[in-house]
């Protein structure tokens, strides 16, 4: 499992003499263009029902769910995960191990549709896309996803606006609820990427993506990667940047990641030859590099795919 960047648990916000209920009892903090909803959850329950008028950005801060979400397979829902909910989609939720020693506790972003609308006009005019006729988005359909730091950084920094007492709260949370869409939409291209649902199978970034990915084993030239699709390395590291929240030597590397992980699932293999066959010169920094990214070391990841293998 990669590591997760956790968004900041907060201490119980509601004194047990005052809940008005034990699941899903709601602090709210009400701001111009948004909704930060915190909600506690102190006993076990299954399919608790809930909905909003606009879209919705939640983010596990503590404990367990379980999410029943549109017509797909339930889901464990966890810290260092976020999920996004279009307006007045019903969500069913489990909390199958919620306490009153051990509180649930998850946020709910509501984002008035207006700011969105006028969010995405903005990114659109003054920083199109690469491709023409490839707009800024978000994906309704590429719900759930792993925190980077950058995302768990944004939520915090809305969470302490929210919270706060500050005369200009207003002004600053649309900054960041800017800060916050560009964030979710560069997370779910990358996550596009990842599972091999590049929109458009024809553009430079689809076309810089397969070259990356069809040469891992070997030594990577940005220039020669660029001017393959067409573009200058200035054009090349704008696009990544900004269509995917990387660097292309960061996207490199998580691919490289990723080829590694395909190869630690042999567990004979020598984690030396897995270095050498995902690209990396140096096992040692390899090693360092996987740990940084995994949360674990190759060695220890191998081991934990192959006790899951015989359970």
């Amino acid at each position: 499992m990669a590591k997760q960047n956790i968004i900041k648990s907060l201490p119980a916000l509601t004194h047990e003499r005052s809940l008005k209920t034990l699941v899903e009892n709601r602090t709210v903090y009400n701001l111009e263009n948004c909704e930060l909803n915190l909600f506690e959850t102190y006993q076990r329950s299954v399919l608790v029902p809930l909905k909003f008028n606009d879209l919705v950005v939640t983010s596990m801060l503590r404990g367990k769910k379980v999410m029943h979400l549109f017509d797909d397979p339930a889901f464990d829902y966890l810290p260092g995960e976020s999920v996004i909910i279009p307006a007045n989609e019903l969500m069913r939720i489990d909390f199958p191990e919620a306490s009153n020693d051990k509180p649930t506790q998850c946020l709910a972003l509501a984002i008035d549709n207006h700011k969105i609308l006028s969010t995405l006009d903005l990114l659109n005019d003054k920083y199109p896309k690469a491709d023409k006729g490839n707009l800024w988005k978000l994906d309704e359909s590429n719900y759930f996803f792993y925190n980077n730091e950058e995302l768990a950084n944004t939520i915090n920094k809305l969470i302490q606006i929210c919270q706060s007492t500050d005369m200009t709260k207003d002004a600053l949370a649309d900054l960041a609820l800017q800060e916050l869409l560009i964030r979710i939409i560069q997370t779910q291209t990358l996550k596009g990427v990842d599972m091999g649902k590049v929109q458009d199978k024809s553009s430079y970034l689809a076309g810089v993506v397969k070259v990356i990915q069809q040469n891992l084993s070997e030594k990577l030239n940005l220039k020669t990667i660029a001017q393959s699709s067409g573009l200058s390395t200035a054009s090349m590291y704008r696009m990544f940047k900004r269509e995917l929240g990387v660097s292309p030597v960061e996207f490199i590397i998580l691919e490289r990641i990723k080829l590694a992980k395909q190869l630690l699932n042999d567990q004979h293999v020598y984690i030396k030859n897995v270095s050498f066959e995902a690209g990396f010169d140096d096992c040692n920094y390899f090693i360092r590099t996987f740990k940084y990214y995994e949360g674990m070391t190759p060695k220890q990841y191998q081991q934990l795919k192959n006790q899951n293998a015989v359970i």
